[in-house]
């Protein structure tokens, strides 16, 4: 009877062991991920280590089978993973995660910004999509960049769509960025810049203030070409966003919805009612669209404006001062009956 127990054990502990190990080397080398919450996106920072992201595994229940996932981590010296963005896929092994985490085999992100008052206003977008804070951003945005050196480094960085590593430093997005730029300034968009007079920072801030006059893609490109043709016969743009943009620099709080009299008079670069050519940079941060509706200008004769009444968001056009008051009269009698008055 003895011996009997004793080969019984002796078959049952063996075969106890195997099945074990069997199945320990499934969680580790098998399929082991939960389908049903794939993919699984992960954004690792600095500061995560792989106690916390077992955790995580744990509560979203990641892993068919998480027995042995931390110790082969740690059995591998995985500590801490490296930062950035990964995405968990139906199919993989607990060991291939961990080599995955350990490598920094990450997945881009695509991330993005639009319209942009300012170079704080980018940074704030971005910071919302990447690992790197708003001032590291700020502080990479405002360094020069040849070619739109000083006020002019709102031209600098085009709002657009880019494909960027989650945890890529502050100094790599910005130089993504400015080389999307200057791409966008390609030897035909060059071409066509130098053929109005202007260089490619130039057309950014008259782009900029386009941009601040019109929203509609339609009227853009006849406003940019009312701004030429003032340029070229020597005239001040007269442009109402660069005093809005004056009186902002004073009281960036200040609601205008109405340019006055006396705001023409203000004593500031920007103010082109009192300064001759365009300011000493963009207003806002210049998109795609507002460069192409002043490189892509049409031929017409106008060199006065106003805002329409009859097509909001439309401007009223005249090729001569007796034909501009009448267009202004017809818009400050709208603002009057409306009761807008600043």
């Amino acid at each position: 009877m003895r011996k009997t127990i004793i080969i019984i054990v002796g078959v049952l502990i063996p075969a106890v062991l195997i099945t074990l190990v069997y199945k320990g080397y499934n969680a580790l080398f098998e399929a082991n991920v939960n389908e049903s919450i794939t993919p699984y996106t992960l954004f690792i920072d600095q500061e995560t280590t792989i106690n916390q992201l077992y955790s995580q595994f744990i509560e979203d229940e990641v892993l068919l089978s998480p027995e042995g996932f931390l110790m082969l981590a740690k059995k591998k010296g995985l500590v801490s993973p490296k930062p950035g963005h990964y995405i968990i896929k139906s199919g993989q092994s607990s060991n291939t995660i961990v080599n995955t985490l350990m490598a920094g085999f990450q997945e881009p992100i695509t991330i993005q910004f639009n319209t942009a008052e300012n170079l704080g206003h980018i940074a704030g977008q971005l910071s919302k999509q990447i690992m790197a804070d708003s001032l590291s951003l700020l502080d990479a945005l405002q360094t020069e960049k040849k070619g739109w050196e000083g006020a002019a480094i709102y031209g600098a960085y085009l709002p657009d769509t880019y494909e960027v590593y989650w945890n890529a430093s502050a100094s790599e997005i910005a130089e993504k960025l400015y080389q999307n730029t200057i791409r966008f300034w390609s030897p035909a968009n060059m071409d066509k810049a130098v053929a109005l007079g202007l260089s490619a920072a130039e057309v950014s801030i008259l782009a900029s203030i386009v941009m601040k006059e019109s929203s509609k893609p339609d009227d853009r490109p006849l406003v940019a070409r009312l701004y030429l043709n003032r340029l070229a016969k020597g005239m001040s743009l007269q442009a109402d966003p660069t005093v809005i943009y004056a009186l902002k620099r004073e009281n960036p709080n200040l609601a205008v919805r109405r340019v006055l009299k006396k705001d023409l008079l203000i004593d500031d670069p920007y103010n082109t009612y009192k300064i001759k050519g365009l300011p000493p940079g963009p207003i806002c941060v210049p998109e795609r669209a507002a460069l192409l509706a002043v490189l892509n200008a049409p031929e017409h004769d106008y060199i006065y404006m106003c805002a329409n009444p009859d097509q909001p968001g439309y401007h009223a056009f005249a090729k001569n001062y007796a034909g501009h008051l009448i267009n202004q009269r017809k818009w400050t009698s709208y603002l009057n009956r409306r009761r807008i008055y600043r």
